[in-house]
């Protein structure tokens, strides 16, 4: 059996307070990760503080938004997450996120999979020397990010499958693979060994994951029954009140 645990991505479920307020909130409603998204545009020394105050882990954070398919701007990929890395240690995170980049009109599919290969194959050392796990994240280009180059969990497992390296896995978001592909018990049970992080939401909406199509109690069953061992971010916006909304998903892990 797996271990499935929630974190909270209070950047989303908790975006109208601050970081000391939102930290602590997580805590009071028995959930015991949180995550975030660019830690360069915050107070880590606060976050720091807050957390230890509240006994919490940092769940994951992202890294810079470089493109990955660009190969010219690779080195900039490199630099960024070398920063990201140090901003990681400090606070004690394990899991960074990255988005890959938009696709690039004038050069082909097979040219920008390349470059992906080839930039995490080069950021492998980093982050195998740090111990942190880098996760790409594939989105819809339906409702959310249209223009982006990563949209089919395939392709990104292939992407990790060609790095090579433990600590270069997926992010596999069920809202946006269940608007890009469906069938998203098969596809991450089948490439469990390949991802890292789960980040869920209602769909259609992006809003509670008691909302609308997807039967998350059954999907958070599924990943259990595997070996699967870290967090699912919460990253939804919520149309009722987000703190009820939290404590009923606690339920689910108790």
């Amino acid at each position: 059996m797996g271990n499935l645990r929630p974190s909270v991505c209070i950047d989303a479920v908790l975006e109208k307070m601050d970081d000391s307020q939102a930290i602590k909130a997580v805590k009071e409603v028995g959930i015991g990760a949180f995550e975030f998204w660019g830690w360069w545009d915050r107070d880590l020394a606060n976050l720091v503080q807050s957390k230890q105050s509240a006994g919490l882990e940092v769940s994951a954070c992202c890294t810079h938004f470089v493109s990955l398919t660009d190969a010219s701007r690779r080195a900039e990929y490199l630099e960024g997450l070398k920063q990201s890395i140090e901003a990681a240690e400090r606070i004690d995170c394990k899991t960074i996120i990255s988005q890959v980049g938009d696709e690039l009109p004038d050069r082909s599919r097979a040219s920008q999979h390349t470059s992906l290969v080839d930039g995490l194959r080069a950021a492998a050392p980093l982050l195998e020397e740090a111990n942190v796990t880098l996760v790409i994240e594939p989105l819809n280009l339906l409702v959310n990010h249209p223009g982006y180059y990563l949209v089919e969990s395939s392709e990104a497992f292939e992407i990790v499958e060609a790095v090579g390296s433990a600590r270069v896995k997926v992010v596999f978001d069920i809202y946006h693979q269940q608007v890009s592909e469906g069938n998203v018990i098969h596809n991450l049970v089948n490439n469990i060994d390949k991802i890292g992080h789960f980040h869920a939401a209602g769909n259609p909406g992006r809003h509670e994951l008691t909302r609308g199509e997807l039967n998350y109690r059954q999907i958070f069953q599924a990943i259990q029954e595997t070996d699967y061992d870290g967090y699912v971010g919460l990253e939804y916006w919520p149309v009722d009140d987000p703190l009820e909304g939290l404590q009923e998903i606690a339920t689910w892990f108790a």
